[in-house]
């Protein structure tokens, strides 16, 4: 399963556009079935200026991006974009916080593969 990114406006306002969203109190998840059919998932990240600087920008981004990589085996996405747009609230949180707010998000969109539901990682 390949995983790219979402780089162009008209990407981001085409998920946000037809996809469906979830949310929590740190994320917002907008997930749309692409057509391409090669198995891949393309995320987008999106963190307001509201959030912070440009320092703390960019950290939310890793933390948000690293989280995904490594819970990847336990999703069961296919063929979608998805989009994870950062709330204010998560500027000041901590890397299992952001995990267990992305895991949380993901079941709600029912992207989670039941199986190993609780192998958070450390």
């Amino acid at each position: 399963m390949k995983l790219e990114s979402l780089r162009k406006n008209v990407e981001f306002k085409t998920v946000y556009k037809r996809g469906k969203s979830f949310s929590n109190n740190l994320l917002v998840l907008y997930k749309y079935k692409n057509k391409k059919n090669d198995n891949t998932n393309r995320l987008g990240i999106s963190v307001s200026k509201k959030v912070g600087n440009s320092v703390v920008r960019s950290r939310v981004k890793r933390l948000i991006k690293e989280c995904y990589r490594l819970n990847q085996q336990n999703f069961n996405v296919e063929n979608f974009d998805l989009v994870i747009i950062a709330r204010t609230s998560c500027k000041d949180r901590t890397y299992k916080e952001v995990e267990k707010a992305l895991i949380n998000i993901i079941k709600k969109a029912g992207l989670y593969n039941n199986e190993e539901s609780s192998n958070l990682h450390d």
